[in-house]
């Protein structure tokens, strides 16, 4: 049976207030926990079930969560950045300075489907045309009371919205945990696998492998491609399979290519990051830009996914020029230092670390199907 949707001032089902006082200034490590204006824009999420900034002081007349609670930040950069809201559903939390607070009639709209409401579909279109300014828009609480929004009429219906996406997103949430997780064990993993400047094993050791390792200049064990090869223009690629790689990864998908075989990637220019440069091992045919180095392994002495790991080791701070937009010269790579063990042991390394990337694949290509189910369900789930 369809459940009909109706149309209401939002000032026939809720009442209005703002938070009060407090700001970054006055957050501690403990003490009683806040919710601040900022939070909205920096760790938004549609549902709060708790904080992580507290205050010392609770401060005469300060705004107190009751649990029902929607709100809304009164001011932002863009008409799409102020018209987001989240349900503040635990009792006890501060709300801070800057917020707009909805106090939903609990007989007649769910908290939680207000929040999703105005944050998606009509509703939300509807409550960014009431921002106003230019630089910075505001948004103010008469603006909310005359705000028409659409809901289902039966509480019930509202309910059975909200926690299906309810659900979907703490799916989300652990399937982050997870991948969060896997990739502190992969960053463990290779800070204990490989040996540091002044060491000759690492400390992981594994069994039957006990020879010290060899230092070789970057030069003596791989080769290293002239780096002169004809840019692809954006108006020239014509989409296909072969991926087009750059100083960032994967750029496009075209139909010729460059390179085939065993290559480790690094990006000559336009890393974006000194403490995550962008490494990458490819074994398929691949067509790769002039900002990127290719490396080839020389196969007697050095694996190519081995490598590609060890390099993921090496602090590129002090070989990078410029800032902002980092460099890595040719000459300078050729002679930045590597310890390598055997190839049997390098073998197991890269095979252990494998696994752990392929279980990081796994679970993004599950959180890449969730999120993509729930923008889905947002756009059929609201009018």
């Amino acid at each position: 049976m369809n459940v009909k949707w109706e149309q209401h001032k939002l000032d026939a089902l809720a009442k209005f207030s703002k938070g009060k006082g407090y700001s970054k200034k006055d957050v501690t490590f403990q003490g009683y926990p806040l919710f601040l204006y900022g939070r909205l824009y920096t760790n938004y999420s549609e549902v709060v079930s708790d904080v992580d900034t507290y205050t010392s002081n609770l401060l005469e007349g300060s705004a107190v969560s009751n649990a029902d609670e929607v709100v809304l930040p009164d001011s932002g950069e863009t008409a799409e950045d102020i018209a987001r809201a989240s349900w503040i559903n635990k009792k006890g939390i501060i709300l801070g300075g800057g917020l707009l607070i909805i106090h939903p009639d609990k007989y007649l709209i769910n908290s939680g489907f207000l929040s999703y409401s105005l944050s998606y579909g009509s509703n939300h279109k509807k409550l960014s045309s009431y921002a106003q300014g230019k630089s910075i828009v505001h948004i103010h609480s008469n603006d909310l009371k005359k705000l028409y929004i659409f809901y289902p009429s039966r509480f019930n219906e509202q309910s059975k919205i909200f926690n299906i996406l309810n659900y979907l997103e703490n799916l989300i949430t652990l399937q982050q945990r997870k991948m969060e997780q896997l990739k502190q064990l992969k960053k463990a993993m290779l800070q204990q696998l490989f040996v540091n400047k002044n060491n000759k094993q690492p400390i992981l050791k594994f069994k039957n492998f006990r020879n010290n390792w060899r230092e070789y200049k970057l030069s003596e064990i791989v080769n290293l491609e002239d780096n002169k090869r004809k840019p692809v223009k954006a108006t020239e690629r014509i989409r296909g399979k072969i991926p087009y790689y750059g100083a960032n990864g994967i750029q496009d998908y075209v139909k010729g290519y460059t390179h085939i075989g065993k290559h480790v990637l690094i990006a000559e220019d336009g890393a974006n990051s000194v403490d995550d440069y962008p490494i990458y091992f490819i074994y398929s045919p691949s067509w790769i830009n002039n900002h990127t180095h290719v490396l080839t392994a020389k196969e007697e002495i050095l694996s190519s996914e081995f490598l590609a790991y060890a390099l993921k080791k090496i602090n590129y701070a002090k070989y990078l020029v410029g800032s902002g937009r980092y460099k890595l010269n040719a000459e300078i790579l050729k002679l930045i230092p590597l310890k390598i063990p055997t190839m049997n042991e390098q073998k197991y390394i890269e095979s252990n670390l494998s696994k752990i990337d392929k279980l990081i694949a796994l679970q993004q290509n599950k959180l890449t199907q969730l999120t993509a189910l729930k923008k889905y369900l947002l756009q059929k789930l609201f009018i």
